[in-house]
């Protein structure tokens, strides 16, 4: 398996939400996401994500695949999960995994996290294609959050969800192996309507940075770090007053992709215990 799997993989980063409590039967918000995936107006992968954010924990359930001809050249599948705490304003995992397959291989990554800080990290099998990257530190694991944690996008107390609160912000990402930056600005506000929501969303405009971990000669790397066409939108989930992606739109080197819901469902009040 390749490191990465086209555009497919940091498409998926940029489109995970967020979710459930990981223990307990506090009431929780739990969101029920569909989304697909397309490449040059091209359907070719589905993606789906259910979770809930309880009020101090929650937890994250995401799979993807490819699908249709896409399913055809590379038969890939991605399964990942995360948990951790949140407080007002502040998001702190504890533990990710992510398993991703293809017909040559299957590889899992875990991590276990405290205060921002990566504690452990486990890849089986281990990744060989090492020569030529930009060095991991131990510096380069602190103060980060992992891929689908990322998206638990809290916004300060007392600032609207909808608005350049809900943007505004540097998210530093360590998946295990690479370590990146994700920069959000406000660009705008938009009216979204699928089903299970209807409503305002903050339009934000992304920027990718390279930390570590990457090929320093990749094309790949390059080119997203100079990528100025790179879109997510925000919706907002009251109670836990944070805001999540409903769609992302990027240039790649494949041509332009888009991830959007085509279901996106908030239960307000659910028991965790009741999943």
């Amino acid at each position: 398996m390749t490191r990465r799997t086209g555009f497919l993989a940091p498409a998926l980063a940029l489109a995970l939400i967020a979710a459930p409590p990981a223990s307990g039967r506090a009431a929780a918000d739990v969101v029920r996401a569909r989304y697909a995936v397309s490449l040059v107006g091209i359907r070719i992968g589905d993606a789906a994500a259910v979770g809930a954010l309880g009020p101090d924990k929650y937890r994250i359930d995401f799979t993807a695949r490819l699908t249709g001809v896409a399913a055809m050249v590379a038969d890939v599948k991605m399964a990942l999960s995360s948990t951790g705490t949140m407080q007002p304003g502040v998001v702190s995992p504890a533990t990710y995994a992510t398993t991703s397959a293809n017909a040559e291989e299957t590889r899992t990554v875990r991590m276990a996290m405290q205060g921002g800080v990566v504690r452990a990290v486990s890849i089986v099998p281990p990744w060989t294609d090492l020569e030529g990257r930009a060095p991991v530190t131990e510096a380069h694991k602190r103060g980060v959050l992992d891929p689908t944690s990322a998206f638990i996008m809290p916004v300060p107390p007392g600032q609207p969800l909808v608005g350049p609160a809900a943007c505004n912000r540097r998210i530093p990402v360590f998946d295990g192996f690479v370590r990146f930056d994700l920069t959000l600005s406000y660009a705008g506000t938009r009216e979204a309507a699928l089903p299970g929501y209807s409503g305002p969303v903050s339009v934000c405009a992304v920027r990718y940075a390279p930390i570590a971990g990457h090929k320093l000669q990749s094309r790949s790397a390059r080119f997203m770090a100079q990528n100025r066409d790179i879109e997510v939108w925000l919706a907002p989930v009251e109670r836990a007053h944070v805001v999540v992606p409903v769609r992302v739109a990027l240039a790649t080197l494949a041509g332009a992709a888009v991830i959007e819901a085509v279901e996106f469902q908030i239960d307000p009040g659910v028991s965790a215990g009741a999943r």
